[in-house]
């Protein structure tokens, strides 16, 4: 077995992450209730005199049977604290009376009290005063709104006299956003538990399942890898837009396959497969551990061996300060501003129907893809009825303020550049006022300061492909076909593995081998 393998270090790391959590629960059950609290606690509660009826000899403190109904005296002392996550002011005692919380002592006459505090918190005595409801009466002390910091406390001796010890004594009053509720009870010196009874079993048992879970995975270490795993190297390049499903993938099938090591190169569908082409020509061993990925059959003219990997949806993007509204654009006016016709939003107003969003007066700029760009050419296809983009290129970094000199040479009336890949188009139509462009659909759905553009009322879905026109088929390509034994057969039939397929269809696309024949 080898003991430092990936595997066994999880495992490792596992029961540390355990242990570490118990620690936290402790520091959390101490350091960090969750809301305001009063809480009060009874810390002495004894008899003075003979207390024959609890059949017990007490010595006698004081001459109580001198004084009236005082022969069965009790003394209570009575712990008042803030143990919540914030302070208490006076206003967040919630009863209609002067004074904030009511001590009930069960069958017993209050004769006297007498309040204590610690040495720095000295200002609490000034609030126990008659004036602020300070009083008591029967059974019953009132006790002030006492303003209590985080973690303050004070202490009230109590002189009773009627009833035996040890029957019920309550507290009554509200917190606004709170609570006022009894805690355990404790002797002065008895040092409270650091964790509640809940808190002591759920510790024990999370310690005490990581560790068993530990145990087990090293245990179990020689286990063989899942079938159809193959080692060795493979690069993949091709379609940025498709990029972040392989990159997940990659990492995915690496975790799963020792010995597999996957790298992602997007450099754009075009750039891939006549990548991909050339290293072919030049090397055919060398490019068997090639995968190019193309946003439509790219590879088919240069004689690659391709797949259908999934159904792409893309989408039309605008910077978030042109609001199109549900309608978005017609096929007809997107052929117009990509003939060069519009040159500012505000030129479109005047043919849209009444009670869509009025078009600000705004340049309109360009941010298309470059010439190697699958995404491209499947909008040029799908979304321009197989024309070309008319505006030529102008800029580039797409500032029309840069671009005056050209358009008064009429070489240009739109600003128009061309970036390499998807995120680059998502950043610049964010950062750039009037910017209009296109992208994958999640990636668009992911980025802030752009807006995706519904063509003729539809927007852009997984759902609703038959009457969307903005998709394509997602292609990986081979030179010749993979041999089997191969990482690159291996990673392509991990592609089509249910685990894998959810993960392509949780980021945006449809897997072929589900799409109901529109791969076909």
């Amino acid at each position: 077995m080898e003991w430092l393998s990936a595997e066994n270090l999880v495992a490792v790391g596992t029961a540390v992450l355990g242990i570490v959590a118990s620690g936290v629960m402790v520091w959390f059950e101490r350091r960090v209730p969750r809301r305001k609290r009063i809480g009060y606690r009874v810390q002495m509660d004894n008899p003075i005199g003979d207390d024959v009826r609890r059949g017990r000899a007490n010595v006698r403190l004081g001459l109580f049977d001198e004084a009236p109904d005082m022969s069965d005296a009790t003394l209570v002392l009575l712990r008042i604290e803030n143990d919540g996550s914030q302070g208490i002011d006076r206003d967040d005692y919630t009863g209609p009376e002067r004074h904030g919380l009511t001590a009930v002592f069960s069958d017993r006459t209050v004769r006297g009290v007498s309040v204590t505090q610690p040495i720095d918190t000295d200002h609490l005595m000034d609030h126990f005063t008659p004036e602020r409801g300070f009083g008591y009466e029967d059974n019953r002390l009132r006790v002030p709104r006492v303003p209590l910091n985080r973690g303050e406390h004070y202490k009230l001796l109590v002189l009773l006299s009627g009833g035996d010890v040890g029957r019920p004594i309550r507290m009554i009053g509200g917190i606004r956003d709170g609570e006022v509720h009894p805690n355990r009870s404790a002797t002065p010196d008895e040092i409270p538990p650091v964790l509640s009874p809940a808190a002591r079993v759920f510790t024990g048992l999370l310690t005490l399942s990581v560790l068993v879970l530990a145990t087990l995975v090293v245990a179990g270490d020689d286990t063989p890898p899942p079938l159809g795993c193959e080692t060795g190297r493979l690069t993949v390049t091709g379609s940025t837009a498709f990029a972040p499903v392989i990159e997940t993938l990659a990492k995915e099938y690496e975790k799963d396959c020792e010995g597999a090591r996957i790298t992602v190169e997007a450099r754009g569908s075009e750039a891939g497969v006549a990548g991909l082409g050339a290293t072919g020509a030049r090397s055919a061993k060398e490019a068997r551990s090639v995968i190019a990925f193309s946003d439509g059959p790219m590879g088919d003219r240069l004689g690659l061996h391709g797949e259908k990997i999934a159904l792409s949806v893309f989408t039309l993007v605008v910077n978030d300060g042109i609001d199109l509204g549900a309608r978005g654009l017609t096929r007809a006016e997107v052929e117009r501003l990509y003939r060069g016709e519009v040159r500012r939003w505000s030129d479109l107003n005047a043919a849209r129907p009444a009670g869509l969003p009025r078009l600000p007066d705004l340049p309109v700029v360009l941010v298309s893809r470059d010439a190697y760009s699958g995404t491209r050419q499947i909008f040029q296809e799908r979304v321009l009825a197989g024309a070309w983009e008319m505006t030529p290129t102008t800029s580039l970094d797409c500032d029309p303020l840069k671009d005056r000199a050209v358009a008064a040479a009429g070489r240009a009336a739109v600003t128009r550049c061309e970036l390499a890949s998807t995120e680059d188009v998502l950043d610049k139509v964010a950062a750039q006022p009037g910017a209009l462009g296109y992208s994958e659909l999640t990636l668009a759905g992911g980025h802030r300061g752009v807006r995706r553009v519904p063509l003729d009322g539809e927007a852009a879905s997984v759902e609703h492909l038959d009457r969307y026109p903005y998709r394509g088929v997602e292609y990986a390509y081979t030179y010749r076909s993979p041999a089997p034994g191969s990482l690159a057969a291996g990673f392509l039939a991990y592609l089509d593995e249910g685990t894998s397929q959810d993960v392509i269809r949780e980021q945006g696309h449809l897997p072929c081998t589900r799409a109901a024949g529109r791969c076909g």
